[in-house]
């Protein structure tokens, strides 16, 4: 199968390396000086299934060979750009892949998708919830820590074809899958154990691990119990001993793992805080309902950014 995996960080780095070595033809896309380094170094794996494997690297994903499957493992906050692009450069709709953090990023890239002669984007966009763990060590090395798998929708509607194909390449790839029938409502799973974990460890610079005991323990927890008033309030109510549950089991399974936003903050980078957190407390406000500590972790993590950066905040 002709593989595209748009995003050479962690996560597209870490897909990119096990279908190659699944046998499928693989583009990597990725910045500049990471291409670099791809194509002369190659593409290493650490931790779990570890590994060593040329992989073919682009910055620009060409229009041919037309890929027969997209993964687009950008930020959030890169994938309208990049689905603009897309619908651009690729003039028929192909299959694609959506396994970011947050709540309602299809509806963006749909928009664009169409907007750039797209027809019927719904019928390819393949959401997912993606709970595998990745750090990236440096360009063409990346770690993965700990166990996961990608949760897809049970395949029916508009987009079944295009769901059952990304199953079947990730199930080839050794990457565990599986669908379930309510999508949703693990999105928001995801989306508070992610308010809870992300905010945390950037702010305070630890591992996941960290959270498990005070005081990040306690944090944590406060964020999540906000996060659960929006989810129950938009009709997707978790119970405190299943939502600490979920929390819990994902903190022991990636213990290791430095949370995505944690990286970003150690790099000086934009974050995913308005993907996740301000979907959440947007959630919650067109309820008439306030999240203020939510709210001012997000306040507080946006000064770090600054901060991390070398921006000086002008109050």
């Amino acid at each position: 199968m002709r593989i595209a995996v748009l995003g050479a960080g962690a996560m597209g780095s870490l897909f990119a390396a096990r279908f190659v070595a699944a046998g499928d033809e693989v583009r990597l896309v990725g910045r500049p000086a990471s291409v670099a380094v791809l194509r002369r170094d190659g593409l290493t794996v650490e931790g779990r299934s570890p590994g060593h494997w040329a992989v073919a690297a682009e910055e620009r994903l060409a229009a041919t060979p037309a890929p027969d499957l997209l993964i687009v493992a950008v930020k959030t906050f890169d994938l309208d750009p990049v689905a603009t692009d897309l619908a651009g450069r690729l003039p028929a709709p192909i299959p694609l892949v959506l396994p970011q953090n947050g709540l309602h990023v299809e509806r963006g890239v749909a928009a664009a998708l169409r907007a750039g002669g797209w027809t019927a984007p719904e019928s390819v966009l393949v959401r997912a919830v993606n709970t595998i763990p990745a750090m990236i060590v440096r360009a063409g090395r990346v770690r993965q820590p700990g166990d996961g798998e990608i949760l897809l929708a049970e395949p029916d509607g508009p987009a079944a074809a295009a769901i059952r194909l990304a199953s079947d390449a990730f199930r080839a790839a050794g990457i565990p899958v599986r669908t379930v029938p309510d999508l949703e409502l693990e999105l928001w799973r995801k989306a508070l154990v992610n308010a809870a974990i992300n905010p945390v460890t950037a702010l305070h610079r630890v591992p996941n691990g960290a959270l498990l005991s005070p005081p990040y323990r306690d944090e944590a927890r406060e964020l999540l119990r906000e996060a659960q008033r929006a989810a129950g309030a938009a009709g997707f109510p978790f119970s405190d001993r299943d939502a600490d549950a979920s929390l819990e089991r994902v903190l022991r399974a990636t213990a290791d793992n430095r949370s995505s936003m944690l990286q970003d903050v150690e790099r000086g980078r934009p974050t995913e805080i308005d993907a996740i957190s301000g979907e959440i407390v947007r959630a919650a406000a067109a309820r008439g309902i306030d999240l203020p500590a939510t709210r001012a972790v997000i306040a507080r993590l946006g000064r770090a950014t600054d901060a991390a950066a070398g921006r000086t905040q002008v109050s």
